[in-house]
C-alpha cells in the first residue's frame, strides 16, 4: 500500500518535477507591486528580452519574521545584483494589498508578485511537499530562480535558508 501512495504523489499533476539549470524558464505573467507604490502586470519574457536576467525567488508569506530576513536581505544587496545585471523578482500568494504594506514597512527597492491561486508557483514547482516533524505537508517552498536573457534558468535552488541565502548566491553569480 505504502507504494501507491508514492506512485499517486509523482504522477499528481498539482506537484511538477523540478526544474533544472538549462532548461527554459516557464513564461508568467502576475499583478505586481513596484517600489514606488504603483500597480502593474509584469511578464517575465518581456523583462528577458529587453536583455534582463532575473532573479525570481518564491516566499511562503510577506511580513512573516524569515520571509523579512530574505526580503530585506536582496533589499540590501541591489546594487550589487543589479552591477551583475540581474532584475529581482519577489514571488507570494499574498494579496496586493498585503504587499504593499509589505513593501512600505520594509522599504523594498523590487517587484513583488501576487500569484494567489499559486499557478507560478506549481509552474517552478516552487509548492510541494516537505516534511515536518516527520509529517509531510504541502506549500510554498522557498525556493530561488536566475534566468538569463534568452529565458534559460542558470540556477535552481529549492528550500533555501532564508539567512545569508543572498550572499551565496552572489558568490554563484559574480
Amino acid at each position: 500500500m505504502g507504494n501507491m501512495t508514492t506512485t499517486e504523489v509523482q504522477t499528481d499533476t498539482e506537484l511538477p518535477a523540478r526544474l533544472n539549470e538549462g532548461t527554459q524558464a516557464p513564461d508568467f505573467t502576475l499583478p505586481a507591486v513596484n517600489p514606488d507604490g504603483s500597480e502593474a502586470t509584469i511578464t517575465l519574457s518581456s523583462l528577458t528580452t529587453q536583455g534582463k536576467s532575473v532573479i525570481l525567488y518564491f516566499y511562503p508569506a510577506a511580513m512573516t519574521p524569515g520571509c523579512t530576513t530574505e526580503a530585506c536581505d536582496f533589499r540590501d544587496n541591489m546594487a550589487r545584483l543589479g552591477a551583475l545585471g540581474y532584475t529581482v523578482l519577489g514571488v507570494s500568494k499574498d494579496p496586493i494589498a498585503k504587499l504593499q504594506k509589505f513593501r512600505e514597512r520594509d522599504h523594498l527597492s523590487f517587484p513583488l508578485l501576487s500569484d494567489p491561486d499559486l499557478t507560478v508557483h506549481k509552474l517552478y514547482a516552487a509548492y510541494g511537499e516537505k516534511k515536518l516533524y516527520g509529517k509531510t505537508h504541502v506549500g510554498v517552498l522557498r525556493s530561488t530562480f536566475t534566468i538569463d536573457t534568452n529565458g534559460t534558468i542558470e540556477l535552481a535552488r529549492y528550500n533555501v535558508r532564508a539567512k545569508g541565502h543572498v550572499e551565496s548566491l552572489l558568490k554563484k553569480l559574480g
